[in-house]
């Protein structure tokens, strides 16, 4: 089990690399720097420090119990499947599930509090789609992988999913110029989900689909016009720290209101300042 992880996290690191050269290369926002506004709060808070602790939480205190109560695993409905079977199975009805749950949570106003961090990047590159409200990957997460363990389903899919995951989610958040033709109308990639981050209305109830485009073309809510987007984000003010993002889903702040307190305002300070500082040395 370790070998695979070892794998997966070199695929992963791969194509970190892969997309960030077809960025500079072929970008579809030209201009966009490699290090862009909120690209350091994705990246440590969102990816490293809250994927860490949710990871614990989601198998160690909810699913593992769950199925230490009920033993369903033990009932083995899918370990007979081969393990490219399960893995597509668990690939596909996912993914149907998060159409349906992302299209809720743009119909509705208290899930759209869950939803609209990942929405706030005014700049979308491989590492905007890390930018997601906790409570929302709580949800996403626990959904997703619940079924795989309590299912019987063989360890491996569990690494192997979550790699599909993080390299087709930096895929369709890249700033990569993609013409994929009527590959399109099957596999999403950026060239919808690029307007889907964009800070245009019509986009806001489209494009819901994450892997498979397919489900936006079949339940009659994709948008592909032949063109561009001009801005992205969203058309209000959204606070750049990632605890004040999180307050904000609950109560709405305003960060510049907060910055005229002291003791904040060293706080939102601290990382520039450290970065500064560590530039000079």
């Amino acid at each position: 089990m370790n070998h695979i992880v070892y794998y997966t996290t070199g695929i992963l690191l791969l194509s970190v690399v892969v997309l960030v050269l077809l960025e500079r290369k072929y970008p579809y926002t030209k201009g966009l720097s490699l290090f862009r506004e909120g690209f350091w709060v994705d990246l440590v808070w969102y990816t490293f420090i809250q994927s860490y602790f949710l990871k614990i939480l989601i198998f160690d205190y909810i699913i593992l119990p769950v199925d230490r109560a009920w033993h369903l695993s033990a009932l083995h409905l899918v370990t007979g499947w081969p393990l490219w079977v399960q893995v597509v199975f668990f690939l596909i009805t996912h993914d149907l599930y998060i159409y349906w749950f992302h299209r809720w949570q743009h119909h509705s106003k208290i899930m759209w509090r869950t939803h609209e961090a990942h929405h706030s990047n005014t700049e979308v590159d491989w590492l905007a789609g890390s930018r997601s409200h906790s409570l929302e990957i709580l949800i996403n997460q626990t959904i997703e992988f619940s079924p795989i363990i309590l299912l019987g389903a063989n360890p491996l899919v569990v690494p192997i999913k979550a790699l599909i995951d993080a390299v087709w989610g930096m895929y369709i958040h890249s700033n990569i110029n993609v013409r994929s033709g009527k590959l399109q109308y099957v596999i999403n990639g950026p060239e919808m989900h690029q307007w889907h981050h964009a800070n245009a209305r019509e986009v806001f109830y489209a494009n819901f689909s994450t892997k498979f485009a397919l489900w936006d073309w079949l339940f009659g809510t994709a948008y592909l016009p032949d063109k561009k987007p001009d801005t992205f984000g969203l058309p209000y003010a959204y606070p750049k720290d990632y605890f004040v993002q999180h307050a904000h889903a609950v109560k709405r702040i305003s960060e510049q209101d907060l910055l005229q307190h002291k003791l904040f305002n060293k706080y939102y300070h601290l990382r520039p300042g450290l970065i500064k500082w560590l530039g000079k040395r």
